[in-house]
């Protein structure tokens, strides 16, 4: 897709789920979700309001879709117990500008009782926007 025909509408068309926010991820979403290959991947289609003041998305934002995508990947890997973010690494390749469907996706690298390491990559079609990768630990019930 490239940016000018970016809408909900070819985002359905491509096989992409709009999915409610809950809390945080409310204010900034929808997160888009979409099965690819036995793996999710989700997205966001940003607008104005994810500038920054130079016009572009802001690093933030980035930072929030690496941490929700790397977390539910996670999530997915442990069989759904529940999972909490204890280091997430982000490194900024290029910048994105609001309009863009940026996309994750990512793989765990490792996974021990307590801990689930996870790499990843934001993309906004063919351009890497960021790297990056999280730890989380497993929560008990």
């Amino acid at each position: 897709m490239t940016r000018a025909t970016i809408t909900a509408q070819a985002l359905r068309d491509a096989g992409w789920t709009e999915r409610a926010g809950q809390g945080f991820s409310a204010h900034v979403g929808p997160i888009w979700t979409r099965r690819e290959d036995g793996h999710w991947a989700y997205g966001l289609l940003t607008g104005p309001q994810h500038a920054n003041i130079a016009g572009l998305v802001h690093g933030g934002l980035i930072a929030t879709l690496m941490d929700q995508g790397l977390s539910a990947i996670a999530w997915e890997h442990v069989s759904r117990q529940p999972c909490v973010t204890v280091q997430l690494d982000t490194q900024y390749l290029t910048a994105a500008r609001p309009g863009q469907f940026l996309e994750a996706r990512g793989r765990v690298s490792r996974a021990t009782s307590s801990l689930v390491f996870v790499q990843g990559e934001i993309t906004a079609g063919d351009d890497t926007i960021a790297a990056g990768m999280a730890i989380l630990k497993r929560m008990r019930a």
